[in-house]
């Protein structure tokens, strides 16, 4: 199909044209032929770099209305944004942060780039511009099998369809075992293809060589080591430079963020930047940004032309590493997995040397579908002949990478909304928003879920029973008797004589006013009821004991705060620090029902208070042996929960403002940082 028949403006033609694009890949022709450009819902399973982004720009450019583009990454959105706003004549608007606002000037823009998160918030808090649109396009649908995004991106899909009827939905997902599940569940034309513009062959190291799945070899020459491990590395720094000898670029996925530095350090030992001017000039660029050893370990391995990406980066230095690798100004980055996931950084060779992590508790495989997806990133279009991904094993483990990664496909999508945690989440946010009213009204949006057609066989008349009594111990929900007065207790427990006991049982739902403002805060209900005890603890303490340190403990032992670990030489010394400011925290260490996040939290409200004081992130990432990413995110994170905080507060009507005020602290500190670079989030 030629881009002249498409049915967009003629300026859109033509900018297609511009940028080389003539004809149709055969996966976005099929997308059309499924009445893409028509309003069709539609499903496209189909490889990395298939054409994925022109496939939701047609939807978008001929819907009858505005259309949303929701992404799973803040970085993937901000990629996305300038991209489409690349498109003549579309304005384009881009929203990732303030879960506690409508962004109602969004309203005003022909596409939309959100999280599915920021979406799922602006529901909560009333968005109107959400029942106006027309398109909605959903990028990594897949990640409906992941625990925490997937039950936001499942509620939300099936929330827009009901606030917004008609819209047409367009999923654009990674090959994935099931994707005629997906399409029926969205009522869609599946597009389903393996097609790629680069051709892509897969191998396994096993040692010696590399066999890949077209029948070829490559001899790999690693110098003599002793342990396996290093060995693993050798290998690894083998293949990569082989990579860049020929021309192309390499992506380097290892397990974790030391891991990735260290395999940094040795590839930098090679001279293999594709412009040592321009490398050079990057790593002044990337030393500007802070003074972190962090920092000047990534600015030393970049002058030789090697990145490292990891969430321990601020985003600044994963920024600069991207767009350097785009730019083909550097050969390789060493990544953790997560990148595989987030923006477009295709490389001539993927190589995968670790193909287990840490879980907290053991060593897991890494899931197919996830591996796929690191290979997928292999082949330039228009810039590589072929991709070529490596698995590394050895003698022993090269048979069962082959079996479980070459030739076995990746996993079924699954959906995981019955975990009660996201269960709790999303019901509390249905009723908050005046969704539904009743039991009957939830589950009526329960079973447009992709979960209800999954789990058939699934009591979700119980399973919404016990949330919501959960809620409502936490005074977060108000559960009522029968709404419908024709419904016996039988009945509802499933002894009716009825064909469905949720057809005659229902009980009446009412958000509270805490539940409402719970679900506008965009906080999960255990973090809501953690907070409101913390804001009636500290309406008993004395004044003079409520400072900073008070409500920066509540907030940072909420379980939305993500946590951090403890160095066994550290652990000592927090409990002192606790034990002398023991009167400023709301919990005793007796009183804590687990000990170890205890000590964690007072780590996270200490490391916070001394950023709100004046300390340089240089001083913290030393002293707290953090990454500068991981004092970006912790800022940020508690500046959202202190606003929560102080929320909750007003709406108990109590006399505490310690929230507000270290909050303003705290933004203020944010505002003055270096380069600017925390808390600042596109809107």
């Amino acid at each position: 199909m030629h881009v002249s028949d498409l049915p967009v403006p003629a300026a859109v033609r033509e900018h297609y044209r511009a940028s080389g694009i003539e004809e149709l890949y055969p996966p976005q022709a099929a997308a059309v032929d499924a009445g893409i450009t028509e309003g069709e819902n539609v499903v496209a399973a189909i490889p990395t770099a298939s054409g994925k982004t022109l496939i939701a720009e047609l939807a978008m450019l001929t819907a009858d209305g505005p259309a949303l583009y929701a992404v799973p990454l803040r970085a993937l959105a901000r990629e996305k944004y300038e991209s489409f706003a690349e498109l003549p004549g579309v304005s384009v608007g881009i929203s990732t942060g303030d879960f506690d606002s409508p962004d109602e000037e969004l309203g005003e823009e022909d596409v939309v780039v959100a999280t599915a998160e920021k979406v799922d918030s602006a529901i909560r808090n009333g968005a109107s511009w959400v029942e106006d649109l027309a398109c909605v396009v959903v990028d990594e649908v897949h990640l409906l099998g992941r625990e925490r995004r997937g039950p936001t991106l499942e509620v939300t899909l099936a929330t827009l369809q009901r606030r917004a009827p008609g819209v047409q939905i367009v999923a654009l997902s990674a090959t994935v075992d099931n994707p005629e599940d997906v399409a029926s569940w969205l009522d869609a034309e599946l597009v389903e293809s393996t097609w790629r513009p680069v051709s892509l062959r897969t191998g396994v190291y096993d040692g010696d060589d590399v066999t890949f799945d077209d029948g070829s070899t490559l001899g790999v020459d690693v110098r003599d080591v002793g342990p396996d491990e290093e060995r693993d590395t050798e290998a690894t720094a083998s293949l990569v430079e082989g990579a860049i000898d020929s021309g192309g670029q390499c992506l380097a996925f290892v397990r974790s963020r030391r891991e990735a530095e260290s395999l940094a350090a040795r590839l930098a030992e090679a001279e293999l930047a594709p412009d040592a001017a321009a490398a050079g000039d990057l790593a002044e660029e990337i030393r500007g940004v802070d003074g972190t050893a962090t920092g000047r370990r990534l600015a030393a391995a970049v002058e030789s032309g090697v990145g490292f990406h990891h969430a321990g980066l601020v985003d600044e230095h994963r920024a600069l590493v991207e767009s350097a690798f785009r730019d083909r100004e550097l050969g390789v980055i060493c990544a953790t997995p997560t990148l595989a996931a987030g923006v477009n950084v295709p490389a001539r060779r993927v190589v995968v040397r670790d193909l287990e992590r840490y879980t907290g508790e053991e060593m897991s495989k890494l899931p197919v579908l996830e591996v796929h997806q690191m290979c997928g990133r292999a082949g330039r279009p228009h810039l590589d002949p072929y991709g070529e991904a490596v698995l590394v094993g050895d003698e022993r483990t090269a048979e069962d990478l082959w079996d479980r990664y070459v030739d076995a496909g990746p996993e079924a999508v699954e959906s995981q909304l019955a975990a009660r945690e996201a269960l709790r989440t999303h019901v509390l946010s249905v009723v908050a928003s005046g969704f539904a009213d009743s039991t009957a009204g939830v589950l009526d949006l329960l079973d447009a879920t992709f979960f209800a057609p999954q789990s058939p066989d699934v009591d979700l008349s119980g399973l919404l029973a016990t949330v919501a009594g959960e809620l409502a111990e936490m005074e977060l929900l108000d559960v009522d008797g029968d709404a419908g007065g024709a419904a016996s207790a039988d009945a509802e427990r499933g002894r009716g004589d009825g064909p469905d006991p949720r057809a005659t049982a229902s009980r009446a739902l009412a958000a509270t006013d805490l539940g409402e403002t719970v679900s506008r805060q965009y906080v999960r209900p255990e973090t809501g009821a953690r907070l409101i005890e913390g804001v009636r603890t500290i309406e008993s303490m004395a004044d003079a004991d409520v400072t900073a340190l008070t409500a920066l403990g509540v907030v940072c032992a909420t379980p939305d705060m993500r946590g951090t670990y403890l160095g066994n030489r550290e652990r000592a010394d927090v409990y002192r620090y606790a034990s002398r400011h023991a009167a400023e925290f709301t919990t005793a260490p007796e009183e804590a029902e687990d000990f170890e996040a205890w000590l964690c939290a007072v780590k996270l409200a200490r490391l916070v208070f001394e950023w709100s004081e004046g300390a340089s992130i240089e001083a913290l990432v030393d002293r707290y042996r953090v990454g500068p990413g991981d004092v970006e995110s912790h800022v940020e994170r508690v500046v959202w929960l202190l606003g929560a905080g102080d929320a909750l507060a007003g709406t108990l009507g109590a006399d505490v403002d310690v929230f507000d005020r270290v909050r303003r602290r705290l933004a203020d500190s944010v505002e003055d940082a270096p380069g600017d670079e925390i808390g600042r989030q596109p809107r």
